[in-house]
């Protein structure tokens, strides 16, 4: 029988857990993020003034899940815009909602704050997670174009 899905976001007693589902996300898109930069980014979810925040998807004592996303400011809109940045799960519990409850959790933390949207990308090859997208958001239309600096 499967645990129960608990979600709270990472304490510093949490830092091996979100490392090991930041590993797994890394290794899913094939990309290797500097130790320094991880470092950093834990740094930051964990500094009040950062707009920059994570929660945990745990089934009894095991994290299975991660999101970080993010607020910024749009020309679009007087609200702020939320961006989902990051979302992994175990492969082992893919399907079982905790990619789905940590969606919703977010888009109850843009809601409170008063974001005007709540988005994210993908690969194009993701189709596994694109299936529950589809359930859960619909497609804007844009192609992404990006210049690494």
């Amino acid at each position: 029988m499967t645990a129960e899905l608990a979600l709270r976001p990472p304490g510093a007693a949490d830092r091996a857990a979100w490392d090991r589902l930041w590993q797994g996300y890394q290794r899913f898109y094939k990309v290797e993020i500097p130790g320094p930069v991880s470092d950093l980014t834990w740094a930051r979810l964990h500094t009040p003034d950062e707009p920059m925040f994570a929660m945990l998807a745990w089934q009894g004592a095991r994290a299975v899940g991660l999101v970080h996303w993010i607020f910024h400011r749009s020309t679009w809109t007087d609200g702020p815009y939320c961006y989902l940045q990051d979302l992994y799960v175990d492969e082992d519990v893919r399907g079982s909602g905790a990619g789905r409850a940590l969606i919703a959790h977010v888009r109850s933390e843009a809601e409170a704050a008063g974001a005007s949207r709540l988005y994210w990308l993908t690969h194009e090859t993701n189709t596994d997670a694109m299936a529950l997208y589809d359930k859960v958001a619909e497609r804007s239309g844009f192609v992404q174009y990006r210049v690494a600096l």
